[in-house]
């Protein structure tokens, strides 16, 4: 497997950036040897109005490996409206569902925090991703932050480190996926490939 550079140029508050938005991971299907391929792998977002992280997936029919095919963050700039932020991440979750075809979705659930303005942001921002997905046609599964990392490390209760820690020796990745929003998306996409609310998971489990 190789990894490559995707420079896409988006437009963010009428003005044209480039940035280099994901990482691409090539697969090479020779190293995964006889087991079958599945490309169904499941997209994992973690919505939020600043920048929120996204990974991208691919399953072997072992459910034993697991590699990274793209991961990355949606940002958007200070200073420009809720609405306007809002219409950026619609536009660009759009894109990246467009770009990778996934069939099945993974999102944080809302973890309430004493700031609840900030509650409110992310709750808005989460509605945009849902129903990204949701007019995509994609499957759309919700889990809490103990639940993925409990899938991811075994434990519940595991510091973040532990858990960016696991998701990049999971996916053979040679560092832990920045930033840390990349990170806590493919954790969420490995938590929803071992689940039996998966299309590979419920393969399995018949």
């Amino acid at each position: 497997a190789f990894v490559k550079e995707l420079d896409l140029v988006m437009e963010r508050g009428g003005r044209l950036i480039g940035q280099n938005m994901f990482m691409e991971t090539v697969i090479n299907t020779d190293a995964v040897g006889d087991v079958p391929v599945l490309t169904m792998g499941p997209i994992g977002i973690t919505p939020a109005l600043k920048r929120q992280g996204f990974g991208k997936l691919l399953l072997d029919a072992s459910l034993e490996r697991a590699a990274a095919l793209g991961y990355g963050a949606v940002r958007t700039e200070a200073g420009l409206s809720t609405e306007e932020r809002l219409a950026i991440i619609y536009r660009d979750v759009n894109r990246i569902i467009d770009h990778f075809k996934p069939e099945e979705m993974a999102v944080e659930e809302l973890f309430f925090t004493n700031n609840i303005t900030t509650g409110i942001r992310v709750a808005e921002a989460r509605g945009i991703v849902l129903l990204c997905g949701q007019q995509k046609g994609l499957r759309i599964a919700e889990y809490t932050p103990p639940q993925v990392k409990q899938a991811v490390v075994g434990y519940g209760k595991a510091e973040k480190k532990q858990v960016m820690t696991m998701v990049t020796s999971i996916l053979g990745l040679k560092e832990i996926p920045k930033p840390d929003d990349t990170a806590d998306a493919l954790a969420i996409a490995v938590c929803h490939g071992h689940s039996g609310a998966s299309r590979i998971g419920q393969y399995f489990n018949k």
